[in-house]
């Protein structure tokens, strides 16, 4: 039986994080460079955080962005958790494969054809019905939905695949109706897996470029296409501010979900 290598499991661990992290700190420090370039440190400042609150352009596209991220996962999130629950509850049911199918398709298929088909579809809705008469947050968060519900799907599906049903029998034996078990035992028991899909439905969209440029019209720009279209023109501390401050942002969120679970951890271990 061979033994693994402590020391060169080590070392690769190592170096895959210094491989990660050493451009996210360098981002971080550059951030607050006060040189208007990116690679040369002149010394240390602030001013290009002030730059981006004073910034209305980009503040106006990640205002955009978290609403539209917000609507889109909590939209998804509504219509991935139904579509996981009929996936893992309903049994094989006639069409099941084409549903399944269905919801695995935005997985699957590269964005660009779904941006594309959608907005031919939006065009031609226009043309035919009136509607929609503009491009903008409703039409994007449409497109948004269409790929983040299958996210959640997947989620829900794996996580009711492994609960245990006693508890829901038992509610169905005690003469509970469905509608009161669903939502009264199984969504608690489920939670977590709610919290996910809805955290990464809110990544997905808040990080989505594609989708957004072919479904947006007019005034309607979001963070990640301002930046990109900054981008291209050359690098600027300014994007390094705002990375820092999405990181930041990030982080606390990590740590704040990571000590609600283990508190809810301690105590359904204290309960036992």
């Amino acid at each position: 039986m061979i033994r693994p290598n402590k020391t060169l499991s080590r070392t690769v661990l190592i170096i895959g994080f210094l491989f990660l992290y050493i451009p996210i700190v360098g981002l971080v420090v550059y951030s607050f460079n006060e040189s208007k370039l990116v690679t040369a440190w002149s010394g240390f400042s602030l001013k290009w955080y002030g730059v981006l609150f004073h910034d209305n352009e980009m503040l106006v596209a990640a205002l955009l962005s978290l609403k539209l991220a917000v609507i889109a996962a909590t939209a998804s999130l509504i219509a991935g958790t139904w579509a996981g629950f009929v996936l893992a509850r309903m049994g094989r049911f006639w069409g099941y494969t084409f549903f399944t199918g269905m919801i695995n398709a935005p997985l699957v298929i590269p964005i660009v054809i779904q941006g594309i088909s959608l907005l031919l579809l939006f065009v031609s809705m226009k043309q035919i019905f009136g509607w929609p008469e503009n491009r903008g947050l409703l039409t994007m968060a449409i497109g948004h939905v269409m790929l983040c519900m299958s996210f959640v799907a997947i989620v829900i599906r794996s996580r009711l695949t492994e609960l245990n049903k006693a508890l829901e029998e038992a509610a169905f034996d005690l003469g509970a109706r469905p509608f009161k078990v669903f939502f009264v035992i199984t969504l608690p028991l489920i939670s977590q897996a709610l919290l996910s899909g809805w955290l990464l439905s809110f990544t997905v969209s808040i990080d989505d470029v594609i989708l957004s440029a072919f479904l947006s019209g007019p005034g309607y720009t979001t963070l990640p296409l301002v930046i990109f279209s900054r981008v291209r023109l050359g690098l600027n501390p300014e994007m390094n501010a705002l990375a820092t401050l999405f990181m930041v942002c990030v982080t606390v969120g990590v740590v704040i979900a990571n000590w609600v679970t283990l508190r809810n951890e301690r105590r359904k271990a204290m309960m036992q």
